[in-house]
């Protein structure tokens, strides 16, 4: 074990060195510092067990050297040396972190047995951290259903005593998360902290602390369990330490042994936060009967979306966005996995009706360093309509920026207007006028600058739309038909061949 002596004072450096035989005693006595700055500039490096300080010192104080060996090294212990018999030096160094206080005039007996005594509150805190390891890996492997030898279930019984393995028993799975003390780095680690204190007092059954969650083995003496226990309990701990709590619960297994099971069901219940309730207790049996909410934006939607775009309203896209989300919480039937896909449809929807109205402006590139979030995985209502939002404003924001670019500003109009139209009708005389041009002039504007006849442009741009909807969704060929523009069903097929060399069929078949 490291011991560091540090003192301005060259005597008693030199005699506290070499007055004590040391290295007998078990001690690597490491060169000894002559200040405080000095010893934290070693501290890391170096990393001593054990730190004799003086606490009057030419700079820092042995006191501040005290608080940083707390910071910088938690497990190592400190004793004050000070040539001051004066109680409120030792209270200051408790406060400090200090684990002991010490007389310079101390003989060496009195000096060893206090580096003794720090010595043992460190064997103390390895030999506790040792154990909180294996109990802590015990009962991960209990929650992951890994097979546990007899000398191994000897020590989780006895490691995990409020389990009663040896006894026939009932056993539940519980995920808990807290939030409430702001979100500044530590804070939320300090009432998980706080919580697991609570929890383990009040339940029957054992806490594992995770970094951002407490996974929690209910112990029950009835198959039935008693989840109005569990919902009591976390309500006076949220009262108490004045946060909010949020527990999924698996269901009651038969006995240790399935445990796995019950956890597997609290971590896909957990799931559903943000979707049910964002505190409170949700179990297994709340949600089990969901199969699923929309998946895919509808058309009316991409609309709305659109149309939000030409607007370039960022106030009014982000309460769309809280709306609509708010409309699929409120559906019954939607899970984390279809509301993660309906999400991204909506993504997708804008990406693709911004990429084509940029491509036809030949502006494309400006797309190139697009990332879509393919996963919107947060649990917070808050966060997902956030992560939404920050994607559909850069795409928006990259609308605006392609429509604003020099060139023909009615042009760049009226091709954002056909897009939008694409399932209508809509002739040349049609865009003219939303633009306020003479067809004919329009007509040869539009030529010039897409290099495409009007009907030559607008055709492309249903025939891509068509190969899209083919590729992507099950809707039948006569609705594709429509959703392009072609009431016609006969007409649409021979301008879908001209196009692609394809039927519709042949196409949707081979894709």
């Amino acid at each position: 074990m490291k011991l560091l002596i540090v003192d301005d004072e060259v005597i008693i450096r030199t005699g506290l060195s070499t007055v004590i035989k040391w290295a007998e005693l078990g001690y690597e006595l490491l060169e000894p510092a002559e200040s405080a700055e000095e010893a934290l500039s070693r501290l890391e490096a170096e990393r001593p067990e054990i730190v004799l300080t003086d606490i009057q010192m030419t700079g820092r104080s042995g006191l501040e050297l005290a608080g940083e060996v707390r910071r910088l090294l938690p497990d190592s212990e400190v004793i004050i040396l000070t040539g001051y018999d004066q109680f409120s030096y030792a209270q200051q160094a408790i406060r400090e972190g200090a684990g002991d206080y010490l007389l310079k005039t101390s003989r060496p007996d009195e000096i060893i047995r206090a580096v003794n005594g720090a010595k043992q509150r460190i064997l103390q805190k390895w030999e506790s951290l040792k154990r909180d390891q294996l109990r802590d890996r015990l009962m991960e492997r209990l929650v992951e259903g890994t097979e546990l030898d007899s000398r191994s279930e000897d020590k989780a019984a006895k490691l995990l005593p409020q389990l009663r393995m040896n006894e026939a028993s009932f056993y539940q799975a519980a995920i808990i998360s807290a939030e409430g003390w702001g979100d500044a780095a530590g804070h939320s680690y300090l009432l998980l902290f706080a919580v697991h204190n609570m929890i383990s007092e009040l339940i029957e059954g054992e806490a594992l602390l995770r970094n951002d969650s407490l996974v929690v083995l209910l112990r029950y003496e009835s198959p039935r369990g008693d989840n109005s226990q569990l919902a009591r309990v976390l309500d006076r701990i949220a009262r108490k330490l004045k946060c909010k709590l949020f527990a999924a619960a698996g269901s009651v297994v038969p006995n240790w042994r399935t445990l796995k099971a019950s956890y597997a069901e609290a971590t896909y219940t957990f799931l559903y936060k943000g979707i049910t309730a964002e505190e409170g207790l949700l179990t297994y049996e709340d949600i089990r009967g969901r199969r699923g909410g929309r998946t895919i934006c509808s058309q009316e939607e991409e609309g709305q979306l659109t149309a939000l775009f030409q607007e370039g309203d960022s106030a009014k896209l982000g309460q769309w966005i809280e709306q609509l989300i708010e409309l699929q919480l409120l559906d019954p039937s939607t899970t984390p996995e279809s509301l993660r896909r309906f999400l991204h449809s909506v993504q997708i929807s804008a990406y693709r009706w911004v990429e084509r109205v940029v491509t036809a402006y030949g502006d494309a590139s400006m797309l190139s360093g697009v990332k879509l979030a393919h996963s919107m995985t947060s649990s917070q209502t808050a966060t997902r309509a956030e992560t939404l939002f920050e994607q559909l404003n850069e795409l928006m924001g990259m609308y605006r920026e392609s429509v604003e670019q020099e060139g023909i500003p009615y042009i760049k109009r009226s091709i954002a207007y056909i897009h939008d139209h694409l399932d209508k009708e809509l002739t040349l005389q049609q865009v003219a006028r939303h633009v306020h041009l003479n067809p004919n002039h329009f007509s040869e504007v539009f030529k010039r600058e897409t290099g495409l006849t009007y009907i030559e442009f607008v055709t492309r741009l249903r025939m891509d739309l068509a190969k899209r909807l083919l590729e992507e969704s099950p809707i039948k060929v006569s609705e594709v038909a429509g959703r392009v523009g072609y009431v016609d069903m006969k007409y649409f097929s021979q301008l879908f061949k001209r196009s692609t060399g394809y039927t519709p069929s042949e196409y949707r078949s081979r894709s």
